[in-house]
């Protein structure tokens, strides 16, 4: 791939980036054998780049009341919601692999409400829409709703901090024109040799 299809804004050569944000890098390519044009992009900035990262690895990677695949869903939802490819693909390969399912990011992105989910998961992507598309609305009403489901206060804090993370995210993603990585597209489609 050509770096200036990546974003609108120049992307950096690798070796002119600061250790830190090369070997973060570097280590991405050697576990997923290609590097998301995502930290191509924003390594051109290496203050926000450390910090996104942060924050995305602290609200993605962690243990907790909601699965890795669960968190998934919340960004691929919201980022259909929000018209963001470079979201919607990157974030529906994951969701694929984690969920094990190669039908569910498709659903997911196009009308969460018929996919196949169950009704604890659309509980809590009915809310990460709300919070998505209409943050001042939230109300007691939701959280009664999302407890009704088992959702604790850490989990619904969640929901919502990657629902508006990822707010922050696809319009980041949409500002730079950020194009997918075409590895995204066939990951988790197809069972591995």
């Amino acid at each position: 791939m050509n770096p200036s299809t990546i974003s609108r804004f120049p992307v950096p050569a690798l070796a002119d980036l600061p250790d830190d944000v090369r070997e973060a890098i570097l280590a991405v390519q050697e576990k997923a054998g290609f590097v998301p044009n995502v930290f191509l992009a924003l390594a051109a900035r290496p203050a926000e780049f450390r910090a996104f990262f942060a924050y995305h690895d602290a609200l993605m990677e962690k243990e907790g009341g909601l699965s890795k695949a669960e968190r998934e869903m919340i960004v691929v939802a919201t980022s259909g919601a929000n018209q963001c490819p470079y979201c919607v693909v990157a974030h529906g390969a994951v969701l694929r692999i984690r969920a094990r399912n190669p039908q569910i990011a498709d659903q997911v992105a196009v009308n969460y409400r018929k996919a196949d989910l169950t009704p604890r998961q659309r509980a809590m992507l009915d809310y990460a829409l709300k919070v998505c598309a209409d943050s001042a609305a939230v109300d007691e009403a939701d959280f009664a709703r999302l407890r009704e489901h088992g959702f604790s206060s850490d989990d619904i804090w969640d929901i919502g901090a990657i629902s508006a993370f990822f707010a922050m995210s696809n319009r980041l993603a949409s500002t730079m024109n950020l194009r997918p990585n075409d590895e995204f597209y066939l990951m988790g489609r197809l069972p591995k040799a």
